[in-house]
């Protein structure tokens, strides 16, 4: 089932606020930093033209997508939901762009070639419920990732949906749709259930109401390290998101740099 079947249409006019300018700048300079990506285009080589692609995995509406192919990577985005997708379809046919989308679940991710970098923000990864399953995600994006290349992502932490917005009710209103998202965090099995109605406005005074069920598992990162080790990779930069300082244990969402080893190995 796609848990955004109805929600992403209006999926965009409630993420207006998050920084997606800032986390583009960010994730262009942790590639420069540690990657093996370049934003040129224009590269001779088949090996050359793979170590510059870049993989949005959960691209969700292209946004993020169509910054970073702006800043100059060849992008591909991946994403479980065909509504999310439609989206970014839509800003692609406008912008011009030349992204290439995947319907694919990340735990099923299967590319053409080796790539130079995979992202993964706006907590995708906290969707895997299980360690093991995610251990599976992180597998594949080593199996994928060019020698050298780089694993940049954020997950929400367990410390969030314990202290921070579990059993709380958050609302948000604006001009022509509003939503009432209730959470649920369920501390023995670290399982967040958010219950999330959204009210939009169709036509006159008549708005439609629509109701979808996500789960979200939190992470700490000491899980996340020894999952991305187990993986055959090595975080080599984790940061507070919010604060782009060092982790502290109040931290609510922590993006992780994993770097791939320089050789394949058989």
């Amino acid at each position: 089932m796609d848990i955004y079947q109805d929600f992403a249409s209006v999926y965009d006019r409630f993420m207006d606020n998050v920084p997606y300018e800032e986390w583009a700048e960010r994730i262009d300079g942790l590639i420069r930093k540690y990657g093996v990506s370049k934003p040129e285009r224009d590269v001779e080589g088949l090996l050359e033209s793979e170590r510059n692609l870049v993989v949005d995995l959960g691209c969700g509406t292209g946004t993020l997508t169509e910054l970073m192919y702006a800043k100059g990577y060849d992008m591909i985005g991946v994403d479980a939901s065909g509504s999310m997708l439609n989206a970014a379809m839509e800003k692609k046919e406008r912008s011009g762009s030349e992204i290439l989308y995947l319907q694919q679940d990340m735990r099923e991710l299967d590319l053409y070639s080796t790539v130079g970098t995979v992202l993964c923000v706006c907590d995708s990864v906290n969707y895997i419920l299980e360690e093991e399953e995610l251990l599976g995600v992180f597998s594949l994006v080593k199996k994928f990732l060019y020698p050298g290349g780089v694993f940049l992502f954020d997950f929400n932490t367990d410390y969030k949906y314990r202290e921070v917005i579990g059993d709380a009710t958050i609302t948000e209103t604006k001009e022509d749709c509003s939503f009432i998202w209730d959470n649920f965090y369920d501390v023995e099995e670290g399982i967040n259930e958010y219950d999330l109605t959204v009210f939009v406005r169709e036509e006159g005074e008549l708005f439609r109401r629509f109701q979808e069920t996500h789960y979200q598992r939190g992470y700490t990162l000491e899980q996340m390290r020894s999952l991305i080790e187990r993986a055959g990779m090595d975080v080599v930069e984790a940061r507070d998101v919010d604060t782009g300082e060092a982790v502290r244990p109040e931290s609510e969402r922590i993006y992780l740099v994993a770097k791939a080893p320089e050789t394949k190995v058989p």
